[in-house]
């Protein structure tokens, strides 16, 4: 098979690192990066860390607005589809990326396989919502982490061509942990001990382009009891400087990190802080306590027995629930066995032979 892979945000550049080399047992496949992430510490390091091949073609589209970046990455993407011929297209998780990638294969009859398929927040303001509804009712073959994602494709009336595989984001996490584990310093270089600081990212435009939000979310960060790491994504960093909200007070405002490091800093912080779905499912995976920045969450397995926590943009909200005693157990087992990319491999071999 020949497979255009089309990513361009860094948890994109994760799920491929764990999907490409078993795809690439037997298989060819083209990578693109859309440039949709195109700075130094969210892209180029990302895939030098996580041994990503050179991407095949780089489309530099960078940033604009919705219409405008998913508009470029449309064209750009059409282009290489007609060139390569692929016997399929893959996208992956709810970016512009995906939306693109999504439109163009459809368009052109080639068949399309969405890796993370059948997520659902139930809020259809966010461009997310709408970038997974699309390219779920585009897509050939649905790959699904959890049976959840499969109960909603079933809703929408998405039946033929679904696959509960895992996620591929367990599959990364087990490879990767241990190997950062040993190699990170982070902490040390931070000066933050294990179970003594809390970790906040933010970086949906719901949160970050609108002041007022963003002010109530670093409000509530401020009045954590410890020290917060907060790995600044570049646009809450332009957002907030734009706004003149100040980010200090018991924060410790960083650049973007690495994948292993960010692991080593999920796993021995005291509670994790978040609007991102991929931060809130590592730290379910992890057995450390999340509050989600937001109100709603594509994420619902992970609200079981309180690991995770809504808790909106309010600053009383938010401390409330950092600093609520963590649960007991472990987190339930939902969302596979690791071996998420060699079902996928397996399935788009299956529906090639049989097409």
């Amino acid at each position: 098979m020949k497979v255009v892979s089309i990513v361009g945000a860094r948890p994109q550049f994760i799920k491929a690192a764990v999907l490409s080399p078993v795809l690439r047992r037997k298989h060819h496949e083209v990578l693109v990066h859309t440039g949709q992430h195109y700075d130094e510490p969210m892209s180029q390091a990302f895939f030098q860390e996580l041994g990503l091949p050179e991407p095949d073609y780089h489309l530099g589209v960078g940033s604009g607005s919705h219409g405008e970046q998913t508009g470029r990455m449309l064209e750009r993407i059409e282009e290489v589809l007609l060139k390569e011929q692929p016997d399929w297209a893959l996208v992956y998780g709810d970016t512009n990326s995906t939306l693109a990638g999504a439109l163009a294969a459809a368009k052109l009859g080639v068949r399309l396989g969405h890796v993370e398929a059948g997520l659902r927040s139930g809020n259809r303001r966010l461009p997310e919502e709408i970038n997974r509804i699309v390219a779920d009712h585009c897509s050939d073959l649905l790959f699904c982490p959890t049976m959840t994602a499969v109960t909603n494709l079933g809703r929408e009336g998405i039946t033929a061509g679904v696959h509960p595989v895992g996620d591929v984001m367990y599959d990364s996490l087990l490879q990767r942990l241990p190997v950062a584990e040993e190699k990170s310093s982070v902490l040390e270089r931070l000066g933050v001990s294990p179970g003594a600081y809390y970790l906040a990212t933010i970086h949906r435009a719901a949160n970050t382009d609108d002041a007022a939000r963003l002010a109530d979310i670093l409000e509530g960060l401020r009045r954590l009891d410890a020290p917060v790491v907060f790995p600044v994504h570049p646009r809450t960093r332009k957002a907030a400087e734009a706004a003149s909200l100040a980010m200090g007070d018991g924060m410790l405002a960083v650049d973007p990190v690495g994948y292993g490091d960010m692991l080593v800093l999920q796993k021995n912080a005291r509670c994790v802080l978040t609007d991102s779905g991929g931060v809130q499912k590592e730290a379910y995976l992890l057995a450390v306590p999340c509050v989600t920045l937001r109100e709603e969450t594509e994420w619902p397995e992970t609200l079981e027995k309180g690991w995770n926590v809504l808790a909106g943009t309010d600053p009383k909200r938010i401390v409330s629930a950092a600093m609520r005693p963590a649960p007991k157990g472990r987190p339930a087992s939902c969302f596979g066995d690791g071996r998420a990319a060699e079902r996928i491999v397996r399935a788009l071999e299956d529906d090639s032979s049989h097409g």
